[in-house]
C-alpha cells in the first residue's frame, strides 16, 4: 500500500513538473525576433487575462510575423502590431489603421501595473474598449496613460534593442521609421526555453 502511494505521489509530482513548471500561463514569455535584435516580454495574466490571451493567440496564429514598428516617438513609445504593415504594398498613410477586424474588440482591463519604462500596453482608438492587435512599449514613465490603457506585460530582456528602435530616424510627422524596423516573428515559449530562470 505504501509503495502504491509513493508511486502515485511520484506520478503526480512528475505531472506537475511536466505541465506546470515548464509551460504554465505565468511561465510563458514572448520572444520577439526583430530586425534590430531580440526582445523578451513577460505577461500579467492575473491582472489582464483577456489582453494576455489575445496577444498569445495572435502571436501563435502568426499575426505579428512581419509587422513593422510603425510609430516611434522618442521619450514616449514604440508601437507595432498592425497586420497591414506586413504587406509591402500598404501605403504609409494607412499604417496604424489595421487590426484583426474582430466583431468584439477587447474591453479595457485597468490594473495596478503602471506605464513605467518597458511596460507593454495595448493601443486603441478613442473608445477605451476598442483594443485589437496593436500594442506598444513605453520608453519612459507615462502616468497619463494609466487611467485609460491596459498594461498587460513588461520587457524582461532587450531594452537595449527597444532603445535602438527608439533612436531610428523617422518621418518626424507620424513617427514612421525611414528605414523599416520589422518584427520578424513572435514565439510564445516557456521562460526556460527563452533562457530565463
Amino acid at each position: 500500500m505504501k509503495q502504491k502511494l509513493t508511486m502515485a505521489l511520484v506520478l503526480v509530482v512528475s505531472l506537475v513538473i511536466a505541465i506546470g513548471c515548464g509551460g504554465s500561463v505565468k511561465d510563458e514569455v514572448a520572444v520577439l525576433d526583430t530586425s534590430m535584435g531580440k526582445i523578451i516580454i513577460g505577461f500579467f495574466p492575473d491582472e489582464a487575462p483577456n489582453h494576455v490571451d489575445n496577444f498569445k493567440t495572435l502571436a501563435r496564429e502568426g499575426v505579428y510575423n512581419g509587422v513593422l514598428f510603425h510609430r516611434v516617438i522618442p521619450g514616449f513609445v514604440i508601437q507595432t502590431g498592425d497586420p497591414k504593415t506586413a504587406d509591402p504594398n500598404t501605403p504609409k498613410m494607412e499604417y496604424g489603421t489595421g487590426g484583426t477586424e474582430r466583431d468584439a474588440p477587447l474591453a479595457l482591463e485597468l490594473n495596478s501595473h503602471k506605464h513605467v519604462r518597458g511596460a507593454i500596453g495595448m493601443a486603441r482608438s478613442q473608445d477605451p474598449n476598442s483594443a485589437d492587435s496593436q500594442w506598444y512599449i513605453t520608453l519612459e514613465t507615462q502616468p497619463h496613460l494609466d487611467s485609460g490603457y491596459t498594461v498587460f506585460g513588461e520587457v524582461l530582456e532587450g531594452m537595449d534593442v527597444v532603445d535602438s528602435i527608439a533612436a531610428v530616424q523617422t518621418d518626424q510627422v507620424r513617427g514612421i521609421p525611414v528605414e523599416p524596423v520589422r518584427v520578424n516573428s513572435v514565439q510564445v515559449v516557456p521562460r526556460k526555453e527563452a533562457g530565463l530562470k
